[in-house]
């Protein structure tokens, strides 16, 4: 959590500034970013487990 999201809640009933928005948004990218990596480098790893075991699998026939 950023300094921005100490300061500021979207409950709040102050509006944020420009600068405030901004802030948020990029740390909401950035976390989007983290999450899409963490996922593709999941979704690879799974791959890769099915073609080995497919490999294995032809290698015993």
């Amino acid at each position: 959590m950023t300094e921005i999201h100490k300061r500021y809640r979207l409950t709040s009933t102050e509006e944020p500034t420009d600068e405030m928005l901004q802030a948020l948004m990029e740390d909401v990218a950035a976390e989007a970013r983290k999450s899409m990596a963490n996922a593709e480098a999941e979704k690879k790893r799974r791959l890769q487990a099915v073609a080995d075991e497919i490999s294995a699998w032809r290698a015993a026939q």
